[in-house]
């Protein structure tokens, strides 16, 4: 994609967030001694470097189209199995989960499936949970928030080989030849499926959520990162700080998706993790879970913190560690609908 396109798109979305872009600005030692305004502005330049880094993609206001397949009756919601044309490349597979009852403009949700070597999963995690994760079906719609789950590339409908790791493997692959990166790729989808969700007529475009439990949990926080029109991220599982993870010695621990050419000549994880203040920021981990070093989670955390302080409210950066591993426990779910309730559904 080129940059003039990325930075235009960009520009109307600080502009819609009452924020503006100056040509340069003093990088800081800390973000917390940066003048509220020219935080804000840094803030846009920076996520406009991050999105570079995702190698060619198509335009971000690339117009959209769906197309219904079927639609069934759940327990107090229609689900619409639909085909989105996000990308022009492939079709995606998508659910939307619309409760029976839910506010004339209710709260949306991306909700973005994990990994775990489940290839034959993915939108469907919604409905089906997994064994570490209960389905969120159920809490959506009691909450009224109309939720959409699209297809990873990859995954369920978009899975192309019988071996899905090693499909995986190729489209990586095959992405990096054709000046191409596969989590760019993921991204951008995402990306795109929040202009889907808020285009909805059932959804208020200034209520929309993202959430997600491992690979999900490290789309969320790198989509509210990318996108300002996310006003929370709800994040389980997947907070790492990469050099602890280079410390700990688990780079393989991470699928291949998940690595991003050059990514951290310019950013580590809590640079990354800057870019969504002030907007409120759930992140929910384990301590037992190598994925995510515990030194490193406390390292973003007190990062974060006193940026919010500064900027937001610090009540409105919640990162913790319970004692589990991989795994959303009851007590973390709790949480989570607190801060449904408190973000999304008010």
């Amino acid at each position: 994609m080129p940059l003039a396109t990325r930075r235009s798109f960009l520009l109307g979305c600080a502009g819609a967030w009452g924020l503006g872009i100056l040509e340069d600005f003093p990088n800081h030692a800390s973000a917390a001694d940066a003048p509220k305004q020219a935080f804000y502005e840094q803030q846009q330049r920076r996520r406009e470097t991050l999105w570079s880094l995702l190698g060619d993609l198509p335009p971000l206001d690339r117009p959209l189209s769906a197309r219904t397949l079927s639609t069934e009756k759940g327990d107090g919601y229609t689900l619409e199995h639909l085909e989105l044309d996000l990308n022009g490349i492939e079709p995606v597979g998508a659910l939307l989960l619309v409760p029976e009852k839910r506010q004339p403009k209710a709260p949306g949700l991306v909700y973005i499936h994990a990994h775990g070597g489940t290839y034959d999963l993915g939108k469907e995690e919604l409905i089906r949970g997994r064994r570490v994760l209960p389905a969120y079906a159920g809490v959506c719609a009691e909450k009224g928030i109309v939720t959409l789950a699209i297809d990873s590339w990859c995954f369920s409908g978009r899975k192309h080989k019988a071996d899905g790791r090693q499909g995986e493997h190729d489209a990586f692959k095959e992405m990096l030849w054709r000046g191409r990166v596969l989590w760019g790729m993921m991204m951008y989808d995402e990306f795109q499926a929040v202009t889907y969700l808020a285009g909805r007529p059932e959804v208020d475009p200034s209520r929309i959520g993202a959430f997600g439990l491992s690979m999900g949990s490290t789309k969320a926080w790198w989509l509210a990162a990318l996108d300002p029109r996310v006003k929370l991220c709800v994040d389980l599982c997947c907070l790492t700080d990469y050099e602890e993870l280079i410390k700990i010695d688990n780079l393989r621990g991470h699928g291949m998706y998940y690595y991003v050419p050059r990514l951290l000549k310019h950013f580590q994880a809590h640079q990354i993790n800057e870019l969504i203040v002030p907007r409120p920021h759930l992140s929910l981990n384990g301590r037992h879970d190598r994925l995510t070093p515990p030194a490193g989670v406390e390292r973003i955390r007190d990062h974060l913190l006193p940026i919010y302080k500064k900027y937001g409210k610090e009540s409105d950066c919640r990162i913790e560690l319970f004692d589990c591993r991989h795994e959303e426990t009851p007590e973390m779910r709790a949480i989570v609908l607190e801060w449904f309730d408190r973000h999304l559904v008010a």
